[in-house]
């Protein structure tokens, strides 16, 4: 009877129910794949490998992370830094780093007001520049978590594999944002990596990835997404990999840790630039990337409505605290495979948050020109 005298409420509780279930196989399908996943045992690698490294203005990051690099425990690799029209000291800083290490290469571009670019080309001289087929790309932003990174990160190639994807975290710090910029790059890494080991790879990310250079050739590089400022990392697989050709390592050896955003306006901008990438996806990425947050808006909407209505409360406060138990689990355990203490405790709220956010960053995307020849 109940059920007839609220036609409204009844719609909302079977909108409740149905976003409830998109989100349930979101989690136990995809977000739970990273933190149950165990890497399989492989034999250590000695093949041949290029690390890529684009810099601008990078001076003090580069003096700070690049030794990590250049002492890796590995037997044969060289660092290919790009010094790309930088105008503080970073060739200084090179320069001496050059004498200390016999496997560093520079290669310099300069700055020429005719000609502008963005970060795919100094990424493309880069790759030119390289003498190995196996390609991995770190920022000098960017610090690897142990010597065993690059050992790590290889020993996942084998002939069927032409990409490897990692884990690139920030470095933590005090402070509100601090926790949303590591929940947000926490929470897209469940998604990434868990739907790539679904046979779903939409994504990488530049701080942590691996290529084939012949790969990189054999595509024509950037190819159609060359003139964007951004997707040298998330458009290139989203193009090129699939669930055959690629593999996962993101074991807390081979994770790097970068220099997160120091205000909300830089990580404002980032997030801008990084967005507007996701309209090229292939459209089966693009609907499964928006399936969740929108089911996600949903159950949250429907669920302040029925509860403040009393309307079956019992049934719907109970399927509320199923999803919470669900939601908070996955992500604990997540947290513990990339090792990001301190967000637990955040992440219902984050959870509210986050969809509003990213609709809002996205739609100024949209409206502002993140310019095509930005670098960052």
């Amino acid at each position: 009877m109940i059920l007839r005298e609220h036609p409204f409420l009844l719609a909302l509780l079977i909108v409740f129910g149905l976003s409830f279930l998109v989100q349930v196989f979101y989690y136990l399908y995809y977000y739970l794949a990273p933190a149950i996943f165990k890497h399989p045992d492989s034999l250590p690698k000695n093949d041949p490998v290029s690390v890529i490294i684009c810099a601008r203005n990078e001076e003090e990051n580069l003096r700070n992370f690049l030794p990590a690099v250049l002492e890796q425990d590995y037997p044969d690799f060289e660092v290919v830094v790009v010094n790309d029209c930088s105008e503080d000291d970073s060739y200084e800083v090179l320069g001496e780093y050059l004498k200390k290490y016999p496997n560093l290469k520079i290669s310099n571009i300069i700055k020429d007001p005719k000609f502008t670019h963005n970060k795919k080309f100094a990424q493309f001289i880069g790759i030119k520049a390289a003498k190995n087929e196996i390609l991995v790309f770190t920022d000098a932003d960017c610090k690897p978590e142990s010597e065993k990174w690059l050992s790590r990160i290889v020993s996942r190639f084998d002939s069927k594999i032409d990409f490897v994807l990692g884990y690139g975290g920030f470095f933590s710090k005090k402070g509100f944002l601090d926790k949303y910029i590591r929940y947000d790059c926490m929470t897209i890494a469940m998604q990434y990596l868990g739907m790539a080991l679904k046979g779903m790879p939409y994504m990488g990310v530049g701080r942590n990835l691996a290529y084939r250079r012949s790969l990189f050739f054999d595509k024509k590089g950037f190819g159609t997404h060359a003139h964007l400022p951004s997707g040298d990392d998330d458009l290139f697989v989203n193009s090129n990999a699939s669930g055959s050709n690629l593999a996962v390592e993101f074991r807390k050896e081979s994770h790097t840790r970068s220099v997160e955003a120091s205000d909300l306006s830089k990580f404002y901008k980032q997030k801008k630039r990084h967005l507007t990438t996701a309209i090229h996806y292939k459209l089966r990425d693009k609907v499964a990337l928006i399936s969740e947050p929108v089911s996600r808006v949903f159950f949250y909407f429907s669920f302040v409505i029925l509860i403040s209505n009393l309307f079956l409360w019992p049934l719907v406060l109970g399927v509320f605290v199923a999803r919470l138990i669900g939601q908070v689990t996955v992500f604990a355990l997540n947290q513990k495979k990339f090792n990001e203490p301190g967000l637990l405790q955040w992440a219902p709220i984050f959870d509210i948050l986050s969809p509003f956010i990213n609709a809002v960053l996205y739609a100024g995307s949209l409206r502002e020109d993140t310019g095509k020849n930005k670098w960052k």
